[in-house]
């Protein structure tokens, strides 16, 4: 930054801009008056009448003095010119000037923990928790009421036996030829009494097996149950555990941002206080004039005053 002459005491600034206008002024009328100088006049006769063509216009005899003046002028006013300007710059950097909130922590975004949820076991799973031995058992179970199932049922081979036995006829012909029969002799294999017995018999250990088997499926499905059970519970408590971490961590990022954005109020509201002072400090600069300007400022302050 250039150097200034700005301090608390001395020219004010709008009658420096006044003085600087005059010193242009008068700097601009001595340019006029050398700017038009020449070295020859011209003169033409016509007839008996003399017509200047080009008036003489020599150096004026004090035309040193006249460049040291503007020069004079010119230093002065440039002198002006560099101040109100350095006082215009520290205004104008005054007013663009930001808080310095660089030493102001932020907390860092909280890091978001997602509970490790089991999923629920299925059917499969409940198969597994049999012993070897139970389960081959179920099989055995398993075949032997599907296979006594098969033969006992409606429809099946034992019940088609005990609904046709009571029809067969004690005699049947067979037609041997036109006119002749034979009789056909029916023999019985079983009575209804025997194939009673057998379809008891065989209805108990059906039974028998397909409470085994409803035994085997009741229990896998509890032990399916049970442990579909502890998992909700297990679920929901790392569910809450993860909630109430999270709601922890959260506070405490809220918090800790809070008490950040009240510091950087309050830093801001300071700075802006002192900087309010600086710029009441800056506009109430003046210009301390040097000792080689003062002749000059002199002389227009007195014709200011005298206006």
């Amino acid at each position: 930054m250039k150097k200034n002459s700005l301090s608390t005491s001395g020219l004010s600034l709008s009658q420096a801009q006044s003085v600087s206008n005059l010193c242009n002024q008068r700097a601009t009328e001595i340019s006029n008056k050398l700017n038009v100088v020449n070295n020859y006049s011209k003169v033409v006769k016509v007839g008996d009448v003399f017509h200047v063509t080009v008036k003489p216009r020599p150096l004026p005899n004090d035309v040193v003095d006249l460049l040291s003046e503007k020069a004079k002028l010119h230093a002065c006013q440039a002198f002006l010119m560099e101040n109100l300007k350095a006082k215009d710059a520290l205004l104008a950097n005054a007013k663009t000037m930001g808080a310095d909130i660089s030493n102001v922590k932020f907390p860092e975004e909280y890091e978001y923990v997602d509970a490790k949820i089991l999923a629920q076991e299925k059917e499969d799973w409940g198969w597994g928790q049999l012993t070897i031995d139970e389960y081959n058992e179920f099989l055995e179970a398993e075949a032997f009421a599907s296979h006594i199932g098969q033969f006992i049922h409606e429809g099946k081979t034992l019940d088609e036996l005990r609904k046709e036995l009571p029809t067969l006829p004690d005699i049947e012909w067979f037609t041997v030829k036109d006119g002749e029969k034979s009789p056909v002799t029916i023999t019985p294999h079983h009575t209804s009494e025997q194939l009673l017995t057998i379809h008891e018999e065989l209805a108990a250990l059906h039974r028998q097996y397909e409470q085994r088997v409803n035994y085997f499926k009741a229990k896998v499905k509890n032990l399916v149950t049970e442990e579909n059970a502890r998992i909700a519970k297990e679920n929901a408590d790392k569910q809450n555990d993860a909630d109430k971490i999270n709601s922890d961590r959260q506070k405490e990022y809220e918090t800790a941002y809070k008490a950040a954005t009240e510091q950087v109020k309050s830093v801001r509201t300071e700075f802006e206080k002192t900087r309010q002072e600086k710029i009441k400090e800056i506009a109430a600069l003046r210009i301390s004039v040097d000792a080689r300007f003062q002749n000059t400022l002199n002389h227009f302050l007195n014709q200011l005053k005298s206006e």
